[in-house]
């Protein structure tokens, strides 16, 4: 059951990254470079502070699993230019790594958090980043609250076609893997499955707006995530 739910991960990032390239070259080739002014409509601006937000996410997830700070800096820049191309080839390479013995247990888990060796455990628990984090995702989250309703004040609804360009569908989809991505988390021992979790998202996506997609997902995944404590440090097993 784990061995073929690793695999099936495995396949699901593979594709869901070739898929992107796929749409970047194909967006690229159709409507040329997107460093364009006439571009950033704000309906567009607000998409992009969506999809960063969600970005700060993933990237909170790397520098915490990532001991090396050299790799994550590394992990954190590919992932602000490249987006869920980046996230995929990450997760990809995350479980690319697992043991045997863990691919059997709670792949997931395993994934998920960072192991460290005793010292390093009680260095972190000292140096705990559980508080500055929550702090900076309520900020973010605010952030695109705001972002939301001052769209929706000066430029009106996001339900209009002329606002579905090349480069804004690519940017919805880029933004709807990294929401598959963050929707693959634990809980306890228990797996929230991938399509359960990207169907409510989508569902909580369509009340709010097709465009500004998903801030209160992104803040309340942040929330439990550092909130849970199969992921305070000092809980761990090993």
């Amino acid at each position: 059951m784990a061995n073929s739910l690793v695999s099936g991960l495995k396949t699901l990032f593979s594709v869901l990254g070739c898929v992107m390239v796929i749409t970047l070259v194909c967006t690229i080739y159709i409507d040329g470079l997107p460093f364009r002014k006439e571009l950033l409509t704000p309906w567009m601006a607000a998409t992009l502070v969506d999809f960063y937000v969600n970005v700060a996410v993933l990237a909170a997830w790397v520098l915490y699993k990532e001991s090396n700070w050299i790799s994550a800096t590394l992990w954190i820049t590919l992932l602000v230019c490249f987006g869920s191309i980046t996230t995929c080839v990450y997760i990809v390479v995350q479980l690319m790594k697992l043991p045997v013995q863990e691919s059997r247990r709670d792949p997931i888990n395993y994934v998920l958090l960072q192991h460290l060796n005793k010292d390093d455990v009680e260095q972190k628990t000292k140096h705990s980043p559980v508080v500055t984090a929550r702090v900076i995702f309520i900020a973010l989250g605010s952030l695109m609250v705001g972002t939301l309703v001052y769209t929706i004040l000066t430029d009106g609804s996001p339900f209009r076609k002329e606002l579905l360009t090349p480069w804004m569908t690519a940017t919805l989809i880029d933004f709807y893997i990294n929401v598959v991505a963050i929707s693959v988390k634990s809980h306890g021992s228990k797996l929230l499955y991938v399509p359960l979790k990207c169907f409510q998202s989508v569902s909580i996506l369509i009340i709010l707006s097709i465009f500004t997609q998903n801030y209160l997902f992104t803040y309340s995944f942040i929330w439990e995530i550092y909130s849970d404590k199969s992921l305070q440090i000092d809980d761990m097993q090993y």
